[in-house]
């Protein structure tokens, strides 16, 4: 029975796929981006020679066509240093996705590392064309059209990033534009909309503090440069500032405690030793301001503030020789400050070397036409050399500059510097025409204004000139305006000798507030 059961069932007909032939497995094919996830692991963890192992299969494996590896490679190249390998195979990229605006940005920073400044605008010309919305193209551009001194255009396309997106980095940069231009005030304003916008930023703070600084308005400045040490208590460019407001005052020891924690930070620093130095020349510690103004010297040679100041204490220590030669110096670097060339002639005067002190001089004059402390010292010479008409052109002309400078600013002349004008004036025979006013009695003053050549000059009323041992350097006037090297830089300078500032006197930052007179 069962048998006959299994006879009577009706069969299934089979299905359709059984009875097609099974199809060949396709040909795989070598996926061009299947380790771009090690590479990339490799290159963000630093692993610069594994990422390199791993692009170099990569390659070996797509024939060259993997983009991505070849972009990680370029990067690690521009990082060792080699730029133009680097623009090379970003060169390559571009060519392999030439719709991509990343590979024409990296192509342009490859020529701007070469200094190919307007090659690498007519790259970002063309990434912008690919992008109008990317704002490092926009800052880049600006960054390229400062190196070529093309500011009006660096703005407009600085101004661009920031109406595209808002960065520290572009205030900064439109900040020193207007530095470069010489427009202060411009400068502030920008750099106080980026305070507003980025708040704790300490590079920001310090900047604004420094320009501040050299304003003469010492309390926003003491106000930004605290704040930027709130944030950040071993910022040393900002503890560098505030000691040399503290050095402006007077406060050498105080002064000199700041130095110290900038000591830690950065030892190798020119204006650290250059204000430590004339911390010590305050309190008279001449060897030991030589020995640090040089230590400034060997660090930074072409630096001429501190060829400048070696020169003064030099004078101070009646170093004439050594004097002539730091001083020479400096007017290489700096030749149209003419105190520099007033404080050459008082060198060769001593020098015993009168007709190129008298060229020094004439120098200083044509160069200098605010400061008539040049025109008395140049008086004084001619004087004592017996030419009375030349030591009296002079003399009217310290005149001229003394009544401007009382119309434009309430400056109170030094009682020294009062005296010898008042004893030439004398000997000239123009006593009753002088414009002086009398110097008022400050005892804060008298004590700080020590001269090394005060006892030599109720010796002799106008004898050989020498300079006044009260010079200042600011780390303000290093101002170091972050630039694309950082640094260091320039701002305030105290005013003349009594070290109390006047808030209202807008100084230069040149001049260290040396004082130099004729006896």
């Amino acid at each position: 029975m069962a048998e006959e059961r299994l006879a009577t069932r009706t069969p299934f007909p089979a299905s359709a796929e059984s009875q097609k032939p099974r199809l060949k497995k396709a040909q795989e094919f070598p996926i061009l981006e299947k380790q771009n996830w090690l590479i990339h692991l490799h290159y963000i963890r630093k692993d610069y020679e594994a990422c390199k192992a791993v692009i170099k299969e990569q390659l070996q494996e797509t024939q060259g066509l993997c983009e991505y590896a070849i972009y990680v490679q370029a990067l690690i190249f521009r990082l060792e240093g080699n730029i133009q390998e680097s623009l090379e195979l970003f060169q390559t990229c571009a060519v392999l996705s030439p719709q991509c605006a990343d590979n024409l940005k990296q192509v342009a920073r490859s020529l701007f590392l070469l200094g190919k400044h307007k090659a690498a605008i007519e790259v970002y010309n063309e990434a912008a064309k690919l992008n109008q919305t990317d704002w490092e193209i926009c800052h880049n551009l600006g960054v390229c059209y400062i190196y070529l001194k093309q500011f009006k255009k660096a703005q407009e396309q600085l101004h661009n990033a920031l109406h595209l997106n808002r960065h520290d980095l572009t205030y900064i940069m439109l900040g020193k534009i207007h530095l470069l231009e010489g427009d202060l005030d411009k400068a502030i304003e920008i750099y106080k909309k980026a305070v507003e916008f980025s708040p704790e930023n300490t590079e920001l703070l310090t900047t604004l503090g420094l320009l501040y600084l050299q304003l003469g308005i010492y309390q926003k400045a003491f106000e930004h440069l605290g704040n930027a040490l709130t944030y950040d208590p071993t910022n040393y460019k900002a503890i560098l500032a505030a000691g040399s407001m503290m050095q402006t005052h007077g406060d050498f020891d105080v002064a000199l405690t700041k130095y110290r924690v900038v000591a830690c930070a950065v030892p190798e620093s020119p204006p650290l030793w250059n204000n430590i130095g004339m911390c010590f020349f305050g309190k008279k510690k001449y060897v030991a301001a030589i020995s640090c103004l040089k230590r400034a010297n060997y660090l930074a040679p072409f630096d001429w503030k501190i060829l400048y100041n070696l020169g003064l204490v030099h004078l101070t220590m009646q170093q004439y020789a050594s004097a002539f030669h730091f001083l020479s110096a400096a007017i290489n670097f700096q030749p149209k400050m003419g105190e520099l060339y007033m404080l050459l002639a008082v060198a060769l005067t001593n020098l015993e070397d009168p007709e190129n002190a008298k060229r020094a001089y004439a120098e200083a004059v044509r160069l200098d036409k605010c400061n008539p402390l040049v025109n008395l010292n140049y008086a004084v010479l001619l004087y004592n050399q017996g030419e009375k008409q030349g030591a009296l052109a002079q003399y009217q002309e310290m005149e001229k500059k003394v009544h401007l400078l009382q119309d434009s600013t309430s400056l109170e002349f030094d009682a020294e510097m009062v005296d010898m004008a008042q004893k030439l004036g004398a000997a000239l025979q123009v006593g009753e025409a002088l414009v002086w006013t009398k110097p008022v009695k400050d005892t804060k003053s008298k004590h700080r204004t020590t001269s090394t050549s005060k006892a030599a000059s109720l010796q002799q009323p106008l004898g050989s000139n020498q300079a006044l041992g009260q010079a200042m350097s600011s780390a303000a006037a290093y101002g170091k305006l972050p630039s694309g090297a950082g640094g260091t830089s320039h701002l305030t300078k105290p005013p003349s000798l009594p070290l109390e500032p006047q808030p209202t006197v807008e100084a230069h930052p040149n001049e260290e507030s040396a004082q130099i007179r004729e006896k």
